[in-house]
């Protein structure tokens, strides 16, 4: 592990910012967010695999009256996007170091208000497909932590990740499904603030379109 590493890793030790193994929240957090980290009653974001966390911190510089969660298992990422929220004061952006095989170890059913799934690993041999976050092993999951009506996105550059997911949510009984295969040119994109992550910039300054979607597709979005 190089120098870097090993400080990042203990930079997120003594940042309580960041829920990991360890810590004393890791094994409580579950259905207490609200109450035992943030002190307050608004509603919970996440975003998965979130990398270095710009579009989390992005998100609560943006929406200071939701609480945004970025999950990642890589901690030396995580590091980055903690201090970023620390720097600016974001009482309302805290990071999770944890599979997102295991979200349901972390979050109650209906916990969860909206998912942001952005720019994700394709995973694109056939062999990898039940690693897709929009695999539908993943979407039942995500339409148990929802709230009632909540809410997915999804960003990526790859086409055939998105046509994917395209089929996957609507097979799930998603409902409101508004998609785009060219954002930064669609009404869609008023939505996203101006936020983009490091990666998201350099797919775009190469003429890449950024294909998005969201819907509804919380446990009771069909009621």
């Amino acid at each position: 592990m190089t120098r870097r590493k090993t400080h990042r890793f203990i930079q997120n030790a003594e940042s309580s910012n960041v829920i990991e193994a360890g810590k004393t929240l890791y094994k409580t957090i579950r259905g207490n967010w609200r109450s035992e980290y943030f002190g307050n009653d608004h509603p919970i974001v996440l975003e998965l695999a979130c990398g270095k966390g710009e579009y989390t911190v992005g998100l609560g510089q943006a929406f200071p009256t939701t609480n945004f969660i970025g999950v990642d298992i890589k901690g030396d990422r995580i590091a980055r996007g903690s201090k970023a929220a620390q720097l600016l004061g974001l009482s309302n952006v805290a990071f999770l170091r944890t599979d997102i095989n295991f979200l349901q170890e972390f979050f109650a059913a209906g916990e969860v208000a909206e998912i942001w799934i952005t720019f994700p690993d394709p995973q694109p041999r056939p062999k990898q497909e039940k690693h897709r976050l929009t695999h539908p092993r993943f979407l039942a999951m995500y339409k148990q932590l929802l709230t009632p009506g909540g809410t997915l996105h999804l960003k990526t550059d790859n086409p055939e990740l998105f046509a994917y997911s395209l089929e996957q949510v609507k097979e799930s009984g998603a409902i409101d499904l508004q998609f785009t295969t060219d954002l930064y040119n669609s009404p869609l994109n008023e939505i996203h603030m101006g936020i983009k992550t490091k990666y998201e910039e350099l797919f775009y300054n190469k003429g890449f379109t950024i294909n998005y979607l969201q819907c509804k597709i919380g446990c009771d979005s069909r009621m």
